[in-house]
Protein backbone atom coordinates (compact mmCIF):
# COMPACT_ATOMS: atom_id res chain seq x y z
CA UNK A 1 0.00 0.00 0.00
CA UNK A 2 1.75 3.48 -1.24
CA UNK A 3 2.82 5.64 2.29
CA UNK A 4 0.90 9.08 2.35
CA UNK A 5 4.20 11.27 1.37
CA UNK A 6 4.05 8.84 -2.21
CA UNK A 7 0.33 9.59 -2.56
CA UNK A 8 0.82 13.07 -2.23
CA UNK A 9 3.42 13.26 -4.60
CA UNK A 10 1.19 11.54 -7.05
CA UNK A 11 -1.32 14.10 -6.61
CA UNK A 12 0.63 16.72 -7.28
CA UNK A 13 2.75 15.31 -10.54
CA UNK A 14 -1.23 14.83 -11.64
CA UNK A 15 -2.19 18.39 -10.63
CA UNK A 16 1.07 19.47 -12.25
CA UNK A 17 -0.02 17.37 -15.57
CA UNK A 18 -3.53 18.51 -15.66
CA UNK A 19 -2.46 21.70 -15.37
CA UNK A 20 0.78 21.46 -18.40
CA UNK A 21 -2.56 19.80 -20.81
CA UNK A 22 -4.48 22.98 -20.33
CA UNK A 23 -2.49 25.69 -19.67
CA UNK A 24 0.71 25.94 -22.06
CA UNK A 25 3.18 28.23 -21.56
CA UNK A 26 5.47 29.36 -24.41
CA UNK A 27 8.07 31.86 -25.17
CA UNK A 28 6.66 34.96 -27.27
CA UNK A 29 10.20 36.51 -27.69
CA UNK A 30 12.51 39.42 -26.30
CA UNK A 31 12.12 43.07 -25.39
CA UNK A 32 14.38 45.71 -26.83
CA UNK A 33 15.95 45.40 -23.27
CA UNK A 34 16.40 41.83 -23.55
CA UNK A 35 13.51 40.48 -21.36
CA UNK A 36 12.20 37.35 -21.76
CA UNK A 37 8.57 37.65 -22.33
CA UNK A 38 5.64 33.82 -22.06
CA UNK A 39 2.67 33.76 -23.52
CA UNK A 40 0.74 30.97 -22.00
CA UNK A 41 -2.53 28.97 -23.85
CA UNK A 42 -5.36 28.29 -21.74
CA UNK A 43 -7.98 26.21 -23.04
CA UNK A 44 -11.23 25.07 -21.61
CA UNK A 45 -13.41 21.52 -22.48
CA UNK A 46 -15.77 23.74 -24.37
CA UNK A 47 -12.96 24.75 -26.80
CA UNK A 48 -12.48 27.71 -26.00
CA UNK A 49 -8.46 29.49 -26.17
CA UNK A 50 -7.18 32.25 -23.91
CA UNK A 51 -3.92 33.33 -24.17
CA UNK A 52 -2.24 35.53 -21.69
CA UNK A 53 1.56 37.11 -22.10
CA UNK A 54 3.67 38.20 -19.68
CA UNK A 55 4.68 41.78 -20.86
CA UNK A 56 1.60 43.93 -19.06
CA UNK A 57 -0.60 41.30 -17.79
CA UNK A 58 -1.74 41.31 -21.23
CA UNK A 59 -4.65 39.48 -22.80
CA UNK A 60 -3.70 38.84 -26.28
CA UNK A 61 -6.49 36.35 -27.68
CA UNK A 62 -9.72 35.03 -27.18
CA UNK A 63 -10.68 32.48 -29.65
CA UNK A 64 -14.73 31.72 -29.26
CA UNK A 65 -17.21 29.80 -31.34
CA UNK A 66 -20.30 31.28 -33.61
CA UNK A 67 -23.80 30.56 -33.50
CA UNK A 68 -21.95 27.27 -35.84
CA UNK A 69 -19.37 26.08 -33.59
CA UNK A 70 -16.69 27.87 -35.62
CA UNK A 71 -13.67 29.84 -33.52
CA UNK A 72 -12.86 33.14 -34.14
CA UNK A 73 -10.21 34.99 -32.42
CA UNK A 74 -11.99 38.39 -31.82
CA UNK A 75 -9.12 40.22 -29.45
CA UNK A 76 -6.90 42.96 -30.74
CA UNK A 77 -3.02 41.78 -30.58
CA UNK A 78 0.23 40.91 -32.30
CA UNK A 79 2.24 38.05 -33.08
CA UNK A 80 5.74 39.63 -31.92
CA UNK A 81 6.64 41.57 -29.26
CA UNK A 82 8.35 44.20 -31.17
CA UNK A 83 5.25 45.14 -32.28
CA UNK A 84 3.85 45.49 -28.73
CA UNK A 85 6.43 47.81 -28.30
CA UNK A 86 5.90 50.08 -31.14
CA UNK A 87 3.91 52.91 -31.87
CA UNK A 88 0.96 50.33 -33.76
CA UNK A 89 0.38 49.06 -29.71
CA UNK A 90 -2.72 51.02 -28.44
CA UNK A 91 -2.77 49.36 -24.92
CA UNK A 92 -4.55 46.15 -26.55
CA UNK A 93 -6.23 43.76 -23.92
CA UNK A 94 -3.09 45.03 -21.38
CA UNK A 95 -3.51 45.78 -17.16
CA UNK A 96 -3.70 49.44 -17.58
CA UNK A 97 -2.48 51.48 -14.29
CA UNK A 98 -1.41 52.24 -12.03
CA UNK A 99 -4.18 55.07 -12.24
CA UNK A 100 -6.19 53.75 -15.73
CA UNK A 101 -7.74 56.26 -18.15
CA UNK A 102 -6.78 60.50 -17.47
CA UNK A 103 -5.55 62.28 -14.99
CA UNK A 104 -5.93 66.16 -15.20
CA UNK A 105 -2.60 67.72 -16.25
CA UNK A 106 -0.88 64.91 -14.28
CA UNK A 107 -1.41 66.51 -11.02
CA UNK A 108 -2.87 65.32 -8.01
CA UNK A 109 -2.40 66.01 -4.25
CA UNK A 110 -2.23 63.88 -1.45
CA UNK A 111 -1.82 64.23 2.11
CA UNK A 112 -0.90 67.39 1.76
CA UNK A 113 2.16 66.62 -1.17
CA UNK A 114 1.65 67.52 -4.30
CA UNK A 115 2.55 64.79 -7.23
CA UNK A 116 3.29 65.76 -10.88
CA UNK A 117 2.88 62.56 -13.02
CA UNK A 118 4.15 62.23 -16.94
CA UNK A 119 2.01 63.88 -19.65
CA UNK A 120 1.52 61.28 -22.38
CA UNK A 121 -2.19 62.85 -23.68
CA UNK A 122 -2.75 65.88 -24.61
CA UNK A 123 -2.16 68.17 -21.52
CA UNK A 124 -3.19 65.30 -19.42
CA UNK A 125 -1.55 62.01 -17.89
CA UNK A 126 -3.08 58.32 -19.07
CA UNK A 127 -3.03 54.77 -18.05
CA UNK A 128 -0.47 55.39 -15.71
CA UNK A 129 2.80 56.77 -17.66
CA UNK A 130 5.09 56.38 -20.22
CA UNK A 131 8.11 53.71 -19.75
CA UNK A 132 6.95 51.89 -16.24
CA UNK A 133 3.47 52.26 -16.22
CA UNK A 134 1.93 48.20 -15.61
CA UNK A 135 0.99 47.64 -19.41
CA UNK A 136 5.13 47.86 -20.23
CA UNK A 137 6.32 45.65 -17.42
CA UNK A 138 7.03 41.99 -16.97
CA UNK A 139 5.26 39.84 -14.52
CA UNK A 140 5.40 37.11 -12.59
CA UNK A 141 2.95 34.17 -13.86
CA UNK A 142 1.58 31.42 -12.18
CA UNK A 143 -0.69 28.57 -14.07
CA UNK A 144 -3.42 27.27 -11.84
CA UNK A 145 -6.64 24.83 -12.18
CA UNK A 146 -9.12 25.06 -9.24
CA UNK A 147 -12.55 24.75 -9.26
CA UNK A 148 -13.36 27.76 -11.37
CA UNK A 149 -11.42 26.47 -14.31
CA UNK A 150 -7.98 27.12 -15.22
CA UNK A 151 -6.24 30.46 -15.70
CA UNK A 152 -2.86 32.33 -14.94
CA UNK A 153 -1.98 34.24 -12.01
CA UNK A 154 0.49 37.66 -12.61
CA UNK A 155 1.99 39.18 -9.55
CA UNK A 156 4.27 42.36 -9.89
CA UNK A 157 5.36 44.68 -7.14
CA UNK A 158 5.57 48.15 -8.24
CA UNK A 159 7.92 50.29 -6.28
CA UNK A 160 7.32 53.46 -4.65
CA UNK A 161 7.98 56.67 -7.03
CA UNK A 162 7.56 54.24 -10.10
CA UNK A 163 5.82 56.88 -12.97
CA UNK A 164 5.98 59.30 -9.95
CA UNK A 165 3.16 57.34 -8.11
CA UNK A 166 3.98 57.36 -3.80
CA UNK A 167 4.13 54.11 -2.11
CA UNK A 168 4.82 50.34 -2.73
CA UNK A 169 2.56 48.72 -4.77
CA UNK A 170 1.95 44.77 -4.37
CA UNK A 171 -0.50 43.75 -7.24
CA UNK A 172 -2.28 40.40 -8.57
CA UNK A 173 -4.10 39.91 -11.41
CA UNK A 174 -5.71 36.50 -12.08
CA UNK A 175 -7.34 35.63 -15.39
CA UNK A 176 -9.20 32.93 -15.29
CA UNK A 177 -10.94 30.63 -18.24
CA UNK A 178 -14.17 28.61 -16.98
CA UNK A 179 -15.79 26.24 -18.00
CA UNK A 180 -18.81 28.16 -18.80
CA UNK A 181 -16.97 30.20 -21.57
CA UNK A 182 -16.34 33.21 -18.58
CA UNK A 183 -13.12 35.07 -18.62
CA UNK A 184 -12.62 36.33 -15.00
CA UNK A 185 -10.16 38.75 -14.00
CA UNK A 186 -9.83 39.39 -10.34
CA UNK A 187 -7.85 41.91 -8.97
CA UNK A 188 -6.17 42.62 -5.93
CA UNK A 189 -3.94 45.48 -4.50
CA UNK A 190 -2.00 46.46 -0.78
CA UNK A 191 -0.03 49.32 -0.30
CA UNK A 192 2.30 50.85 2.75
CA UNK A 193 1.38 54.50 1.74
CA UNK A 194 -1.75 56.13 0.39
CA UNK A 195 -1.74 56.09 -2.99
CA UNK A 196 -4.40 56.18 -6.52
CA UNK A 197 -4.95 52.94 -7.62
CA UNK A 198 -7.60 52.08 -10.79
CA UNK A 199 -7.14 49.57 -12.55
CA UNK A 200 -8.45 48.12 -16.07
CA UNK A 201 -8.01 45.88 -19.01
CA UNK A 202 -8.27 47.53 -22.05
CA UNK A 203 -8.80 44.48 -24.07
CA UNK A 204 -10.39 45.55 -27.90
CA UNK A 205 -13.27 43.09 -29.27
CA UNK A 206 -15.07 43.05 -33.00
CA UNK A 207 -17.31 39.45 -32.53
CA UNK A 208 -16.97 38.94 -36.23
CA UNK A 209 -13.27 38.32 -35.28
CA UNK A 210 -10.43 40.84 -34.48
CA UNK A 211 -10.12 42.44 -38.14
CA UNK A 212 -13.26 42.48 -39.51
CA UNK A 213 -14.02 45.81 -41.40
CA UNK A 214 -15.83 47.39 -38.45
CA UNK A 215 -17.50 47.22 -34.69
CA UNK A 216 -20.84 49.41 -36.02
CA UNK A 217 -22.77 46.56 -36.98
CA UNK A 218 -22.79 45.33 -33.33
CA UNK A 219 -25.97 45.78 -31.09
CA UNK A 220 -24.64 47.54 -27.54
CA UNK A 221 -26.83 47.30 -24.39
CA UNK A 222 -24.98 49.63 -21.45
CA UNK A 223 -26.81 49.48 -18.08
CA UNK A 224 -26.43 52.92 -17.31
CA UNK A 225 -28.30 55.73 -17.12
CA UNK A 226 -26.02 58.43 -16.59
CA UNK A 227 -22.56 59.54 -17.81
CA UNK A 228 -19.62 61.99 -16.43
CA UNK A 229 -19.29 64.83 -19.69
CA UNK A 230 -16.24 66.25 -20.56
CA UNK A 231 -14.09 69.52 -21.38
CA UNK A 232 -12.00 69.77 -24.80
CA UNK A 233 -9.03 67.81 -23.50
CA UNK A 234 -11.41 64.58 -22.03
CA UNK A 235 -11.66 65.40 -18.51
CA UNK A 236 -14.81 65.23 -16.77
CA UNK A 237 -16.21 68.52 -15.86
CA UNK A 238 -17.59 66.69 -12.45
CA UNK A 239 -20.67 66.81 -13.41
CA UNK A 240 -22.90 63.51 -14.12
CA UNK A 241 -25.44 63.82 -16.20
CA UNK A 242 -27.90 61.61 -17.67
CA UNK A 243 -27.94 59.45 -20.98
CA UNK A 244 -31.15 60.05 -22.25
CA UNK A 245 -32.13 62.38 -25.63
CA UNK A 246 -28.33 62.10 -26.44
CA UNK A 247 -26.27 59.43 -28.55
CA UNK A 248 -24.77 57.87 -25.54
CA UNK A 249 -28.30 56.19 -24.66
CA UNK A 250 -27.51 52.89 -24.92
CA UNK A 251 -30.17 51.92 -22.19
CA UNK A 252 -31.73 49.93 -24.95
CA UNK A 253 -29.80 47.61 -27.54
CA UNK A 254 -28.45 49.83 -30.29
CA UNK A 255 -26.69 49.41 -33.50
CA UNK A 256 -23.24 51.12 -32.51
CA UNK A 257 -22.86 53.55 -35.93
CA UNK A 258 -26.80 54.52 -36.12
CA UNK A 259 -26.01 57.76 -33.84
CA UNK A 260 -21.67 57.93 -33.60
CA UNK A 261 -21.73 60.64 -36.50
CA UNK A 262 -23.47 63.05 -34.00
CA UNK A 263 -20.22 62.68 -32.23
CA UNK A 264 -17.52 63.52 -34.80
CA UNK A 265 -17.18 66.70 -34.45
CA UNK A 266 -16.73 66.52 -30.57
CA UNK A 267 -13.97 66.55 -27.93
CA UNK A 268 -14.27 63.09 -28.35
CA UNK A 269 -14.54 62.40 -31.88
CA UNK A 270 -16.55 59.40 -31.01
CA UNK A 271 -17.41 56.96 -28.31
CA UNK A 272 -14.95 57.50 -25.52
CA UNK A 273 -17.02 58.06 -22.85
CA UNK A 274 -17.48 57.30 -19.16
CA UNK A 275 -20.49 55.99 -17.86
CA UNK A 276 -22.00 55.77 -14.52
CA UNK A 277 -23.82 51.85 -13.34
CA UNK A 278 -27.35 51.60 -12.37
CA UNK A 279 -25.73 49.51 -9.08
CA UNK A 280 -28.12 49.19 -6.23
CA UNK A 281 -24.54 49.24 -3.92
CA UNK A 282 -20.72 50.35 -4.59
CA UNK A 283 -18.45 46.88 -4.92
CA UNK A 284 -21.45 44.72 -6.11
CA UNK A 285 -20.53 42.33 -8.75
CA UNK A 286 -23.70 43.86 -11.58
CA UNK A 287 -24.32 43.77 -15.15
CA UNK A 288 -22.66 46.63 -17.17
CA UNK A 289 -22.82 45.89 -20.91
CA UNK A 290 -23.99 43.56 -23.60
CA UNK A 291 -22.56 43.53 -26.98
CA UNK A 292 -23.58 41.54 -29.72
CA UNK A 293 -22.83 40.32 -33.48
CA UNK A 294 -25.51 39.30 -35.25
CA UNK A 295 -23.40 37.95 -38.20
CA UNK A 296 -21.48 35.38 -36.14
CA UNK A 297 -24.30 35.50 -33.13
CA UNK A 298 -21.61 35.64 -30.63
CA UNK A 299 -22.37 37.71 -27.67
CA UNK A 300 -20.12 39.30 -25.16
CA UNK A 301 -21.60 39.96 -21.61
CA UNK A 302 -19.65 42.08 -19.18
CA UNK A 303 -19.93 42.27 -15.35
CA UNK A 304 -18.44 44.04 -13.21
CA UNK A 305 -17.78 45.16 -9.22
CA UNK A 306 -16.48 48.76 -10.54
CA UNK A 307 -18.91 52.10 -10.75
CA UNK A 308 -18.05 52.89 -14.15
CA UNK A 309 -17.50 51.61 -17.65
CA UNK A 310 -15.71 53.48 -20.70
CA UNK A 311 -17.07 52.55 -24.27
CA UNK A 312 -14.23 53.13 -26.33
CA UNK A 313 -15.23 52.86 -30.33
CA UNK A 314 -11.17 52.70 -31.33
CA UNK A 315 -11.29 55.79 -33.07
CA UNK A 316 -7.42 56.07 -32.73
CA UNK A 317 -7.13 53.19 -34.62
CA UNK A 318 -5.50 53.80 -37.87
CA UNK A 319 -5.24 50.31 -40.21
CA UNK A 320 -2.47 49.02 -38.37
CA UNK A 321 -1.61 45.25 -38.88
CA UNK A 322 -2.13 43.25 -35.87
CA UNK A 323 -2.16 39.50 -36.00
CA UNK A 324 -1.99 37.31 -38.56
CA UNK A 325 -1.35 40.49 -41.14
CA UNK A 326 -4.85 41.47 -40.06
CA UNK A 327 -5.52 45.44 -40.21
CA UNK A 328 -6.98 47.04 -37.22
CA UNK A 329 -8.97 50.05 -39.11
CA UNK A 330 -10.81 52.88 -37.75
CA UNK A 331 -13.71 52.10 -35.68
CA UNK A 332 -13.26 48.48 -35.96
CA UNK A 333 -12.98 47.49 -32.37
CA UNK A 334 -14.17 48.61 -29.30
CA UNK A 335 -13.32 48.06 -25.46
CA UNK A 336 -15.31 48.02 -22.03
CA UNK A 337 -13.22 49.28 -19.52
CA UNK A 338 -14.83 48.81 -16.57
CA UNK A 339 -12.76 50.86 -13.90
CA UNK A 340 -13.63 54.00 -11.33
CA UNK A 341 -14.22 57.67 -13.37
CA UNK A 342 -11.47 59.35 -14.71
CA UNK A 343 -9.43 61.80 -13.26
CA UNK A 344 -11.20 60.35 -9.71
CA UNK A 345 -8.33 61.36 -7.26
CA UNK A 346 -9.23 65.04 -8.51
CA UNK A 347 -12.94 64.95 -8.16
CA UNK A 348 -14.20 64.92 -4.63
CA UNK A 349 -17.73 64.00 -5.45
CA UNK A 350 -16.39 60.56 -7.79
CA UNK A 351 -16.25 57.02 -5.90
CA UNK A 352 -12.17 57.27 -4.25
CA UNK A 353 -9.43 56.07 -5.94
CA UNK A 354 -7.46 56.19 -2.93
CA UNK A 355 -5.37 53.25 -1.44
CA UNK A 356 -4.87 52.89 2.44
CA UNK A 357 -2.43 51.03 4.08
CA UNK A 358 -5.19 49.08 5.68
CA UNK A 359 -7.15 48.28 3.09
CA UNK A 360 -7.10 45.56 0.50
CA UNK A 361 -8.00 46.98 -3.41
CA UNK A 362 -10.11 44.51 -4.56
CA UNK A 363 -12.26 44.19 -8.31
CA UNK A 364 -13.47 41.80 -10.76
CA UNK A 365 -14.45 41.95 -13.98
CA UNK A 366 -16.10 38.97 -16.36
CA UNK A 367 -16.15 38.93 -19.93
CA UNK A 368 -18.69 36.18 -20.66
CA UNK A 369 -18.89 34.68 -24.30
CA UNK A 370 -21.77 33.12 -25.75
CA UNK A 371 -23.65 32.46 -29.33
CA UNK A 372 -26.64 31.63 -30.93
Amino acid sequence: MPKPCLLILLATLFSQLAVSEEVMKKEFGKTRSGETVDVYTVKNPAGMIMQVMTRGATLIGVEVPDRDGQLADVAFGFDRVADYESDKHQYFGTTTGRCANRIAKGKFSLDGKEYQLAINNGPNHLHGGITRSLDKVIWNADPFENARGRGVKFTYHSPAGEENYPGNLDITVTYTLTDENEIRIDYKATTDENSPVNLTNHAYFNLAGAGALTIHDHILIINANNYTPVDDTLIPTGEIVSVEGTPLDFRQPTPIGLRVAELDNTSTTGYDHNYVLNKSRLGELSLAAVLKDPSSGRTLTVWTTEPGVQFYGGNFLFGQEGKQGKTYARRSGCCLETQHFPDSVNQPDFPSVILKPSDTYQQTCIYAFSAD
